[in-house]
């Protein structure tokens, strides 16, 4: 576990949580690592909802298929990030979302039970995590708040320069690069790739943006 240690002290779970006490809270806490290769499912649609996901290193992709198989991804998951948390702590019955690997991953997997609910050793880090979980989801909930924004304008043009906005202001530049290529990017914005297309097109003829691939100027 030590090797994992510079990201999980990144990981908003282990806020204020001394080093030295780390290894012992590991241990409490069951964690276990597994590690995926490239495009494997992590998480599966319909598995139970009871393990909070702690990315160690590679990344990852949360989306949803609907009943006609349209994608829609919902977040990407970075080194430290955590990931189902929310149906965790929810305590429903099944993941209602698929986590795939992006290229090969290692995952720290916790049993949500085992920090909602103290055990018999009476561990005192155990208020702090979960002031450090609640703070998490909260924050989470921010964050499909906003995509819920970006998702319900009117128009694919109207989507794109939302989410492009944002990505400026998150990056404190005109200049930044995104975490998705074209057809992801439609499946996030939940639009038809060839639409998206076109509307960067004109965007960029209208000089109102640059591109290239990945990556973006507001002009």
């Amino acid at each position: 576990m030590k090797k994992h240690f510079d990201i999980l002290r990144k990981c908003s779970l282990f806020n204020q949580i001394e080093d030295e006490k780390l290894i012992k809270m590991l241990g409490c806490l069951g964690a276990r690592v597994e590690t995926f290769d490239k495009k494997y499912t992590i998480m599966a649609e319909g598995n139970p909802a009871k393990y909070i996901g702690i990315m160690l290193s590679g990344s990852a992709q949360i989306f949803q298929i609907d009943y006609f198989g349209n994608r829609s991804i919902v977040a990407g998951v970075e080194p430290s990030e955590m990931f189902c948390e929310a149906f965790a702590c929810a305590e429903v019955a099944a993941v209602p979302v698929t986590v795939v690997a992006n290229e090969p991953c290692e995952v720290m997997f916790i049993d949500c039970n085992h920090i909602l609910h103290t055990c018999t050793n009476n561990c005192g880090f155990h208020q702090q995590l979960i002031f450090n979980l609640m703070k998490s989801l909260a924050t989470k909930n921010i964050m499909f708040h906003r995509k819920i924004e970006i998702t319900s304008k009117r128009s694919t043009r109207e989507k794109i320069m939302a989410y492009l906005m944002f990505c400026a202001k998150k990056a404190d530049s005109n200049s930044f690069d995104i975490p998705f290529d074209r057809q992801e990017l439609a499946d996030y914005l939940e639009v038809d790739r060839s639409g998206l297309s076109a509307e960067i097109s004109k965007l960029r003829k209208q000089g109102i943006i640059k591109s290239y691939k990945k990556h973006f100027e507001l002009l």
